[in-house]
């Protein structure tokens, strides 16, 4: 039983969510992703019905000098049209947003410019002032906090410092413009508090999730570890230790055989440890079901090789629990090409030769040096070397900048 590391079972855990293309963004962002998308449809409508209406009102007599009302109203009305298309299809949407505020204050910028030399009525506002509040909305949908708070009150204060320009700080103006720059900056301050609340919610949600699957990471992860500790004390205490008392006490051949046969058969049981299944018939196998086995259990890993052939004509049969052996211990060295090398260069062959058995895994990876192993990570030395060993075949690895190969060698009878 192999003991999976905490992310590894997060990983798996996670993957028991429906997954779609905005929750496969990370698990910290899965309910603030979709908040996000809502927040962004709810800007949409809400931009669109706005929009409608500073549109049919720009369709009114304009208040710009003439030459400046459709240049105005095309430089206003494309980006607003943009970002509610975004919002809708959910692509786009910071960077649309974002263009929209600022072209927007830009056009407040350039409305004294666009009226000078008109006196505008006092009693009404003009087709740009309903379209104050989306710029809000786009900088909330678009810019962090800090910016957020900067464009709700710079759009009102800036629009009603242009509407004052306009009708020269006339005293009539000052009471109406107040009453609109109030209204915006109440309205602004709603759609920001809305939007960093909806958005605090979900970023604690998602908070909280991730703790919870870490803390169920963790847990799954020791048990895994107790359950692997019982299990190889179990079989050190019924297996290797029956063996290890069997040979001290044998004296005849006979006795020496089985205690070897104990021997070969704990190691064997030790080395597949982390396999689920049992030990299965020990009828024999020709070479050519052992290397459809290997190109079979190597492909369950997602790798579509061919394992290459080459039999002499008196191949050797082979061992149903020997064949098993040689097939775990090739696919081990196959996943680990696959972990260390990215499977560049993998081959996998099967040859025999005067009643011996070559299997060769081969890849071409950066190589590593044996040595630097750690002692407790037994891919190499227990489901490689000690497997091969407990059927008393052998196991060489050739590695450096060339790449790596694995030698499992078994001669006939050597079981």
């Amino acid at each position: 039983m192999a003991v999976e590391a905490p992310s590894a079972v997060l990983d798996n855990a996670w993957g028991h969510i429906p997954q779609t293309r905005e929750s496969t963004v990370g698990i910290g962002s899965f309910t603030r992703t979709r908040v996000e998308r809502i927040i962004s449809l709810v800007a949409g409508f809400g931009s669109l019905v706005l929009g409608a209406q500073a549109f049919v009102t720009a369709l009114a007599p304009a208040d710009e000098l003439p030459g400046w009302h459709i240049p105005l109203m095309a430089m206003v009305f494309v980006p607003l049209a943009v970002m509610i298309t975004a919002c809708m299809i959910g692509r786009g949407v910071r960077i649309a947003a974002g263009a929209f505020a600022f072209i927007y204050v830009g056009a407040l910028v350039v409305w004294p410019i666009a009226t000078a030399g008109i006196v505008p009525s006092s009693t009404g506002e003009p087709w740009i002032w309903y379209l104050v509040n989306i710029a809000t909305l786009a900088a909330v949908l678009a810019f962090p906090l800090p910016l957020q708070i900067v464009w709700t009150v710079l759009a009102p204060v800036l629009f009603g410092l242009v509407r004052l320009i306009q009708g020269g700080f006339a005293r009539d103006f000052w009471f109406a413009v107040g009453l609109d720059v109030s209204f915006a900056l109440i309205l602004g301050g709603v759609i920001l508090t809305l939007g960093w609340v909806f958005r605090s919610v979900a970023a604690n949600v998602d908070e909280t999730r991730a703790r919870a699957v870490a803390s169920y990471a963790q847990a799954a992860a020791a048990d895994a570890a107790e359950q692997e500790r019982i299990a190889v004390a179990a079989l050190m205490h019924d297996s290797v230790l029956a063996a290890l008392i069997a040979a001290e006490r044998a004296e005849t051949p006979r006795e020496r055989t089985l205690a070897a046969g104990m021997a070969r058969e704990a190691l064997t049981r030790l080395a597949n440890t982390e396999q689920d299944a049992g030990e299965g018939s020990d009828d024999p196998v020709d070479c050519d079901a052992l290397a459809d086995e290997i190109q079979s259990a190597v492909r369950e890993l997602d790798v579509d090789l061919v394992v290459e052939r080459s039999f002499e004509s008196g191949a050797p049969t082979i061992p149903g629990r020997v064949a098993r052996a040689l097939t775990l211990a090739a696919m081990q060295a196959v996943a680990n090409a696959l972990q260390h090398a990215g499977g560049e260069g993998l081959a996998v062959s099967l040859e025999s030769e005067s009643g011996m058995l070559r299997i060769r895994v081969r890849d071409r990876g950066e190589g590593f040096d044996l040595e630097d192993v750690p002692g407790d990570r037994l891919g190499i030395r227990a489901s490689i070397f000690a497997r091969v060993a407990a059927i008393g075949g052998s196991a060489e690895i050739d590695t450096g900048e060339h790449g790596t190969t694995v030698r499992l060698d078994w001669t006939e009878g050597a079981a």
